[in-house]
């Protein structure tokens, strides 16, 4: 039998016993999408909601969760509502190197040392503390609770439903099938806690003057709010770099991005079929398939017709489905079941958060420190989307260049990220949890000192105001 015959044998066993049928697809998707639709509804005209900042994805999920199977069970979305996010996030993953640009990592510590080293500090303490609390601490008092409980912090705050999605179809790929809901369970509160926690310190920020480039919060534009732009502020969604007359600029971009994404799933079933104890993530290999083709793109000059935004855009739609599927596919029951482990988790990883957040922010940003700080807190806790909106509400014209210098760092800590999510699930399954925890501890403190040694790190007494305080308004 021919690797392509298994693949199809497997498929099609699949959808015989879940009786599967596109239009099963169809359905989950147009109700899915009808819940985004009355998500963006409630965005605009709710008062509420736009001074929560709550996007529409999540309200979507939500509606999906009290209304679908896991709730009252008055929508009929099927249970391949939590197989989607993993596809999704696939998806993702697959698109990221097709948008990234070319980069030299001279240019990176050169420019962006500094926030290169917060970034990777933020992601390798939240998973070192956190998952170090759950073995050494909440086991203690839950004997029962698995090795890797404590990781199902920084799957959902630092990760996001994303991460959520791919750590947990790799742990019950493993034999944990709580993992998912556990994650999508403490990446919806970490986006809750993103926007409420964001908008409290922007406040707080605001009167103390350690804003630079906004005095009043309450001068904020209406569209950051809504959700929608006025005419005059509307930009381009990307280029058409193909003719109609051919193809259709739209497909060929996303004609890109899912045959990366389903090299990466043919990739990781390859593997599995060959060696089943090894779980590659379908996004990890997505990822690197996308990586391959971007190379060969680049030597071959078909990247010069690849538009970044377009291929942003559809990494950007996959997200929203991923999110609001994954939070309507939680299982309520798995959720009351770690309640009280899960609140001690959350509030212990929400004020290791705030403390990452803020104090290594003001020792490691020179400029516009509290700009960069509130856009790690949205990032850390919510998504990289909710960080972009709390930087848009503290720097509305972007002259902190926030994510300019994020942009660039980023592309060096993605590796550490990507690794960390494929092995963790790997290390904690074969019982090697701790001692990947406590390299990544180590590999914390040696950062620390690399900061110092580099000078990137600002003694208390060098920290410089962001404005004058007597520019604050009192009002």
């Amino acid at each position: 039998m021919s690797i392509f015959d298994a693949y199809r044998c497997n498929i099609s066993a699949m959808f015989k016993v879940a009786n599967f049928t596109p239009w099963v697809l169809f359905t989950d998707l147009g109700i899915i999408m009808g819940l985004l639709l009355i998500g963006k509804f409630i965005r605009v005209k709710v008062k509420l909601v736009q001074k929560l900042f709550i996007p529409p994805s999540l309200l979507a999920g939500l509606l999906g969760l009290i209304f679908g199977p896991n709730g009252l069970g008055w929508l009929p979305l099927s249970n391949f509502i939590s197989v989607y996010p993993a596809v999704m996030i696939a998806v993702v993953f697959g698109a990221l190197p097709l948008s990234s640009p070319k980069f030299k990592m001279k240019e990176v510590a050169g420019r962006v040392g500094p926030i290169w080293a917060y970034s990777q500090l933020g992601m390798l303490m939240q998973w070192a503390v956190m998952g170090l609390f759950g073995l050494l601490i909440l086991k203690l008092i839950w004997p029962n609770l698995h090795d890797a409980f404590g990781v199902m912090l920084p799957t959902g705050f630092y990760g996001g439903h994303g991460t959520a999605a791919a750590i947990g179809t790799a742990f019950e790929g493993l034999g944990w099938d709580e993992a998912t809901s556990l994650g999508m369970t403490t990446a919806t509160v970490g986006i809750i806690l993103a926007i409420v926690g964001g908008l409290f310190f922007i406040k707080l920020a605001t009167r103390k003057g350690d804003t630079a480039y906004i005095v009043d919060f309450a001068d904020l534009p209406t569209e950051l709010r809504s959700g929608l732009l006025p005419k005059e502020k509307r930009e381009s969604a990307g280029e058409i770099t193909t003719s109609p007359i051919s193809v259709d600029s739209l497909t060929f971009h996303l004609g890109l991005v899912v045959v990366a994404a389903f090299g990466g799933y043919m990739i990781s079933q390859g593997v599995k079929m060959w060696l089943p104890k090894l779980e590659l993530p379908i996004f990890s290999c997505a990822f690197i398939v996308g990586l391959i083709l971007k190379k060969f793109f680049d030597a071959t000059k078909v990247s010069n017709y690849i538009d970044p935004k377009t291929t942003n855009s559809i990494s950007s739609a996959a997200t929203d489905l991923l999110v609001a599927f994954g939070v309507a596919s939680i299982k309520l029951g798995v959720v009351i079941k770690y309640a009280l482990p899960l609140i001690v988790l959350m509030v212990v990883g929400t004020i290791l958060t705030h403390y990452m957040v803020f104090y290594l922010g003001r020792h490691l940003h020179r400029k516009s420190w509290f700009e960069k700080s509130i856009f790690a807190l949205g990032w850390w806790t919510g998504t990289m989307a909710m960080g972009i909106a709390l930087l848009r509400i503290v720097d509305p014209k972007m002259m902190s260049k926030a994510l300019d210098d994020y942009a660039l760092a980023y592309l060096p800590c993605a590796p550490v990220e990507i690794l960390l999510i494929t092995i963790v699930p790997i290390m904690f399954m074969a019982g090697q949890g701790l001692w990947l925890m406590l390299i990544c501890l180590v590999l914390s403190i040696l950062l620390l000192f690399l900061a110092v040694k580099l000078k990137w790190w600002i003694p208390t007494k060098d920290i410089q105001p962001s404005r004058p305080q007597q520019t604050v308004s009192n009002e």
